[in-house]
C-alpha cells in the first residue's frame, strides 16, 4: 500500500480537486494524508454564521477536519501560513501570508510532512495555480520544490481540463440549465485549468461522489446549500466533477490516452 499526500491551499480546495481520488485511495486500504498551507482566514463568512468570539480560521480548521474523516484521510496537517486573500489585494503582504512566504523555507517545512508520513505519491496544482490564486500557485512552487528535498518522485499537478470544461457548458447551455456564475464556454479563455493535451491523467471518480459532495458540505462556512457546488442536480454534478485531472511530472506531453489512476 502507498501512502497519498495531498498539498492544498485553503480548507475545501481539497473537497474540489481530489476528494474523489482522496476518498478511493483510502477505500483501496492505502495512507491518505491532507496538508493545507493556511487556515483560510480570508474567506468570506455570511454574518451570524460565526460562534461568539470564533474565527473564521478556527471553524474553518475544524470544518477540514470533518471533511477529512468523510473522505478517510489518516492525518491532517496545517503547514502554518496565512490565507493571501486573492490576487492583488491587500491580504498578499501580510506577515505570514502565504504567498509572500521563502519558497525554500516554505518547502523544508513540507519536507519535513512528506518524510515523517513516507509520501510516495504527492499532489500539487498546475502552475497557475489552476485559476491564478496566489496561494495556489505558491503550492505549486513550494509542493514541486518539497518533493525535490523530500525524494519524493511521483508528483501529480491537480488541475481542470478547459476542453471538458467547455464541452460540459456547452451542453448544458443547449439544455437551458443555465446557472448564474457559469463562466462563458465560447470565451477564449477561461482562466482555468489546461487544454487536455497537457493532461496525463482523468480520474473517473463517480464511484465516490457523494463522498466528494459531502466532503465539500462539511465546508459549510465557504460552501453553502444554495451554492454553485450543491445547488447543481446530481447528474449535472457528476458530470462537472466526476473525473479529476492530473498531469504526471516528468511524463512527455501529448499523452497517447489518459491514465486512470495516480496510484498504479
Amino acid at each position: 500500500m502507498a501512502t497519498l499526500v495531498c498539498f492544498h491551499a485553503h480548507p475545501d480546495d481539497e473537497s474540489i480537486a481530489t476528494g474523489g481520488v482522496m476518498a478511493a485511495a483510502a477505500e483501496a486500504g492505502h495512507r491518505v494524508v491532507l496538508v493545507v498551507a493556511t487556515k483560510g482566514e480570508h474567506g468570506e463568512v455570511e454574518e451570524g454564521f460565526l460562534d461568539d468570539g470564533e474565527t473564521l480560521g478556527e471553524r474553518r480548521v475544524r470544518e477540514t477536519h470533518a471533511s477529512a474523516e468523510v473522505l478517510g484521510c489518516a492525518a491532517v496537517h496545517f503547514l502554518g501560513y496565512v490565507d493571501s486573500g486573492m490576487m492583488g489585494t491587500p491580504e498578499n503582504d501580510l506577515d505570514g501570508s502565504f504567498w509572500r512566504a521563502d519558497v525554500e523555507e516554505a518547502a523544508q517545512r513540507l519536507a519535513a510532512i512528506l518524510r515523517d508520513e513516507s509520501c510516495d505519491v504527492l499532489t500539487v496544482y498546475d502552475s497557475n495555480g489552476n485559476y491564478g490564486h496566489p496561494d495556489h500557485i505558491q503550492v505549486h512552487r513550494v509542493g514541486v520544490r518539497a518533493a525535490e528535498l523530500a525524494g519524493v518522485t511521483r508528483v501529480f499537478e491537480a488541475t481542470v481540463n478547459q476542453d471538458h470544461i467547455r464541452d460540459g457548458l456547452r451542453q448544458a447551455k443547449d439544455r437551458g440549465e443555465w446557472m448564474e456564475g457559469m463562466p462563458d464556454p465560447d470565451a477564449d479563455d477561461l482562466g482555468l485549468g489546461v487544454p487536455a493535451s497537457q493532461i496525463t491523467h482523468g480520474v473517473d471518480v463517480t464511484r465516490w461522489i457523494d463522498r466528494k459532495r459531502a466532503s465539500m458540505r462539511a465546508h459549510a462556512s465557504q460552501i453553502a446549500e444554495q451554492s454553485f457546488f450543491l445547488a447543481m442536480p446530481d447528474d449535472q454534478f457528476a458530470m462537472a466533477f466526476g473525473t479529476e485531472w492530473f498531469t504526471e511530472r516528468g511524463v512527455p506531453l501529448p499523452v497517447e490516452s489518459f491514465g486512470t489512476s495516480i496510484l498504479d
